[in-house]
């Protein structure tokens, strides 16, 4: 990092006020608000690093000001950097990344809603997270922010982009769906079934799970974080615990290093069953989805003889897990994987001999390599566009770094590439669970817990079924959680499906969206 470190101060001299270690592989640099599009720049271009996230906070009791957090992965080094800028309350005004770099987009104005800070030069300034009859000057993020009964509600319309011409008429889909799922609205403009373009509306259930955060224990915040996409529970808790074992150095047993891959891997596997059923199901093949979802069930069955609970909650705590695999289990678990195996194997070659599905399939929902990059996408629905990216190869965790696996790429960009990214990661996730039991060593489940370190922000991941999962969380003076910024792949792949949608029917929209497989309670939070 000092190379980068010496760039810097070279491109920009005195705006470069600070630099600092942080725990576990991250590098902090504090710069002046007006330098951040040139920091940006230098780092993605010349040193290739990537743009992950932004967070903010409101530090004007520690030091009279708003702070922004710019998170970038150094993958070539394993390293985080995170630029910190200040804005004063005064001029609460910092400059929008989103002309140069368009996947900030959402979160920009995720700042703007919450914090009450203005993107200058943003391309969207509309509100994002806050719908159009919440009151103005009410930003939820801010420490004086208290938990009123009601929110007075307002009068307005969100008003959305509008596509003029003949023949050209408008779809609305949602927010209230037919299925039980959580509300979305999705707004068509179309010639004919010919999708013209598409705008979606979100957050009509925001949980206001980061500020529940605030001021709360470790452990409760793990059990929060276990609520915030409940088919991935796991990834959440172990991301979020990584960020607290950072931040209070603790050292988590090499046997629960393993446990984790292996409860992870379960998790993943019964996500991608279920999200290549639904694919089945939408283009009406019934047999291939119940196949599919039989298995699910098997695998949620064995995740609750394993560890009590079928979405594997209450599996990780600080330290490590609270769930051992014993020698007879281990040889159980190994049989019935293989069991498993053979079954995915005779439905999933079934699944590629059947041509109605293939011609369903194939060139529908096609999403570009250079779109994917621009606007952020991330785990398998990057993957389908050939973007060679995970971060459990990356910037490994848990066990990883110790175990051999591939990670399956394809540049279509379909719905089928996506479908065949998923189904080669089941195979690749069996080899992990066969590969950790037997490289699992003895020893103890859980590390020693030590209070989290004052005044200091540590970041956790995974690479959840859905792509990249992030939880950075900040302490006070006192070393109690002052802010925990959750950053969900779901709110990272929900922008892509509007340009996945062109150029395709109406009809094969549920099929896109079915194989992107969104989450609306990650992406609100």
């Amino acid at each position: 990092m000092k190379t980068v470190f010496q760039e810097l101060k070279k491109r920009l001299g005195d705006a470069i006020l600070e630099v600092s270690e942080g725990p576990a592989k991250e590098w902090h640099v504090l710069a002046l608000k007006d330098s951040i599009l040139k920091i940006a720049e230098c780092l993605m271009e010349v040193f290739g690093m990537r743009f992950l996230f932004l967070s903010g906070s409101d530090t004007r009791k520690e030091n009279g000001s708003f702070t922004l957090h710019y998170i970038f992965s150094y993958a070539q080094q394993d390293q985080f950097l995170t630029v910190q800028t200040k804005v004063e309350e005064k001029d609460p005004r910092f400059p929008s990344l989103a002309h140069f770099l368009p996947k900030a987009n959402w979160h920009e104005r995720e700042v703007q809603d919450l914090l009450g800070l203005i993107a200058v030069g943003h391309p969207d300034p509309r509100r994002l997270v806050l719908h159009e009859d919440w009151p103005q000057g009410l930003f939820p993020l801010r420490k004086d922010f208290g938990s009123p009964k009601k929110i007075p509600r307002a009068a307005g319309d969100y008003v959305f982009e509008r596509v003029e011409g003949e023949g050209i008429f408008e779809i609305p889909v949602g927010p209230v769906h037919a299925g039980i799922i959580e509300p979305g609205h999705f707004r068509f403009s179309s010639a004919g079934e010919s999708i013209l373009k598409l705008e979606i509306r979100h957050f009509y259930t925001h949980k206001g799970t980061e500020k529940s955060g605030e001021g709360k224990s470790p452990e409760h915040l793990l059990c929060l974080a276990e609520r915030i996409s409940g088919d991935n529970s796991l990834a959440h808790a172990v991301a979020c615990a990584q960020a607290l074992e950072n931040l209070g150095r603790i050292e988590v047993s090499p046997r629960a290093q393993f446990l984790r891959v292996v409860f992870l891997e379960m998790e993943r596997l019964h996500n991608h069953m279920s999200d290549i059923a639904g694919i089945a199901l939408d283009i009406a093949f019934s047999f291939g989805a119940s196949q599919l979802m039989r298995i699910k069930e098997t695998l949620l069955r064995l995740n609750e003889r394993l560890a009590g609970t079928r979405l594997l909650r209450g599996v990780v705590t600080l330290g490590g897990v609270r769930q051992d695999i014993s020698e007879t289990q281990k040889e159980w678990l190994i049989q019935e994987i293989k069991k498993i195996k053979n079954d995915f194997d005779q439905t999933i070659q079934l699944l590629w001999q059947v041509d109605s599905l293939m011609d369903r399939v194939e060139t529908t929902g096609t999403i570009k390599k250079e779109v994917a990059e621009v606007l952020g996408g991330v785990g398998p629905v990057a993957r389908a566009s050939g973007i060679d990216r995970d971060l459990r190869r990356d910037h490994p965790y848990a066990a990883y770094k110790d175990l051999f696996f591939r990670v399956p790429v394809f540049m279509e960009g379909d719905v089928e590439s996506r479908m065949k990214v998923k189904a080669q990661e089941v195979y690749e996730s069996f080899k992990l669970i066969y590969d950790a039991l037997y490289a699992m060593p003895a020893g103890p489940l859980c590390g020693a817990v030590k209070p989290l370190m004052p005044s200091q922000s540590a970041l956790g991941y995974t690479e959840s079924p859905r792509g990249e999962c992030f939880h950075w969380i900040s302490t006070d003076g006192q070393g109690k959680i002052s802010r925990w910024k959750i950053q969900s792949p779901s709110f990272s792949n929900w922008p892509l499906i509007e340009y996945a949608v062109l150029e395709n029917i109406v009809p094969d929209f549920p099929l896109i969206n079915k194989s992107m497989n969104l989450s609306y309670s990650g992406n609100d939070r």
